[in-house]
């Protein structure tokens, strides 16, 4: 595969989905009656908490990694994140026989910090801020001679994210919204865009977090607005939009939700407890958005992506 250099077709995400198959779960659609009864509304369920590595990540790292060429492979990949797409990035750079250099905040979980160490790569710390990411991440491409692979900004990634949807959407037919946690944007901005592709009829919503909420301000100002705190506990939201991730949101979503920080660990807790499995944080944001919204919601058959499930047990928010 080449490195895609525009906004993803149907045809790429489609290329992309078959390239990264081997490496990546087809993970299940659940649904829950008691969570539908809460809601109101018809809940799918897209199970990324059960994928590789723990989120959806693993699909825009794998699908990055493949449109390396062989001399780019040879020279390695290093990243900046505070933890799942640090994770894919080492695990997929592990499978493909590629070093990886991965720039981590201090006060990245340490379930993520641990797991990405597991696999291989090597972490480099630095303070928790966007400016020391970037500037100790110059300093290991300098020192290193790797390929930066970004994120979420990178179209090579949001192909690869979109998958997600994409295996929602050939799962489940006739749905009425998807609705996708917002960051740095990449799963939304390729859940935007399978979304359009394959069934253009269903509304495209997005759920952040009130304290960050970078993507809201963004949509309703036309520009790209910054968060100016990562007071959230859904630590996988706290990244600002990228250029390219704002495009492709600003053309294709519907609204975006934002919610507390009390109704993300209530949202949390709700899929804990009745459906039996695990979700991080920013996981629960969608489902939160929902519960919030019903007025949006009810009668409807709604997709969530279920972004991660990487939660330090150690500091549960319950």
């Amino acid at each position: 595969m080449e490195p895609l250099q525009r906004i993803p077709t149907l045809s790429d995400i489609q290329e992309t989905h078959e390239s990264i198959a081997y490496l990546i779960h087809r993970t299940p659609v659940l649904k829950c009656r008691s969570i539908d009864d809460i809601s109101g509304a018809r809940i799918f369920f897209k199970c990324e908490n059960f994928q590789k590595v723990g989120a959806f990540k693993m699909r825009g790292a794998a699908g990055a990694l493949l449109r390396l060429s062989e001399t780019d492979r040879q020279r390695g990949v290093a990243t900046h994140s505070s933890g799942n797409h640090a994770q894919a990035v080492a695990r997929a750079a592990k499978v493909l026989g590629i070093p990886a250099y991965i720039v981590m905040p201090e006060n990245a979980p340490q379930i993520k910090r641990k797991a990405t160490e597991g696999y291989g790569a090597q972490i480099v710390p630095c303070a928790p801020t966007v400016a020391a990411r970037e500037t100790m991440l110059e300093a290991v491409l300098a020192r290193t001679g790797a390929v930066f692979i970004h994120p979420y900004n990178d179209y090579n990634v949001i192909a690869g994210q979109a998958t997600a949807a994409k295996e929602l959407l050939d799962d489940v037919a006739d749905l009425d919204a998807v609705i996708a946690p917002i960051g740095g944007g990449g799963l939304m901005s390729g859940t935007a865009l399978s979304t359009r592709y394959l069934s253009p009829g269903t509304k495209i919503f997005g759920a952040e977090p009130t304290e960050v909420n970078d993507a809201y301000r963004s949509l309703k100002a036309g520009k790209i607005e910054v968060n100016e705190t990562t007071n959230t506990i859904a630590d996988g939201l706290r990244t600002n939009l990228g250029e390219k991730t704002f495009d492709i949101i600003s053309q294709h979503i519907d609204d975006i939700f934002t919610v507390s920080e009390e109704e993300i660990v209530q949202a949390m807790r709700l899929v804990w407890e009745r459906m039996k499995i695990i979700i991080e944080p920013s996981c629960a944001v969608p489902l939160a958005a929902v519960l919030r919204h019903r007025e949006v919601f009810a009668g409807r058959r709604v997709g969530i992506i279920l972004s991660g499930g990487n939660v330090d047990l150690d500091h549960l928010p319950f």
